[in-house]
């Protein structure tokens, strides 16, 4: 490892410690040449799948494009970081133990829409809004009773809707 400071080529570690999910290990690391201290971290490098897009484009999974897109639909939602670290690691694995070499990102969609079910109803919805295209507020409606359907009642969270909404005839005229 290049020393950071004087690009140097001998550094040496000093110290390791494992991190507290076991997936990453912290070095801490001398330079031989200018005495400088850094830290460097060592993580597992497996091959992901690519992505088919819903184009036909592929892409390489991005960790970060998942994050991002789980942490807009959480945006101001009561879930910790390391709830939303845990369901990303949790989607991952589901994409490694695919053993595809492709994988279509409607696949990784309901792979994060079964995280997102677990971690926040309303950040589900929004997940879902985007990911399922959602149209008018009838297919919101549909897909949280669909959710309150499927759910037991005593989940920790509150009612998505109030007992006084009317549900919405999507077939009706406006």
């Amino acid at each position: 490892m290049h020393c950071p400071f004087c690009q140097h080529t001998d550094t040496r570690v000093i110290d390791s410690r494992v991190s507290e999910d076991g997936a990453t290990i912290r070095r801490r690391r001398e330079c031989e040449a200018c005495g400088e201290r850094f830290s460097t971290l060592e993580t597992v490098e497996l091959k992901l799948p690519v992505i088919i897009k819903g184009d036909g484009r592929r892409e390489a999974f991005d960790t970060r494009k998942l994050r991002l897109s789980m942490d807009r639909a959480l945006h101001k939602r009561p879930v910790s970081e390391e709830q939303v670290e845990a369901s990303v690691r949790a989607v991952v694995h589901q994409v490694r133990m695919s053993g595809e070499r492709e994988l279509p990102s409607r696949k990784i969609g309901d792979f994060v829409m079964a995280e997102m079910r677990k971690l926040d109803h309303v950040g589900y919805v929004r997940f879902a809004s985007v990911y399922r295209s959602f149209e008018d507020v009838a297919d919101f409606r549909e897909e949280i009773e669909k959710l309150e359907r499927d759910l037991p009642t005593a989940s920790g969270q509150l009612p998505l809707l109030g007992a006084d909404v009317v549900p919405i005839d999507k077939n009706k005229k406006r």
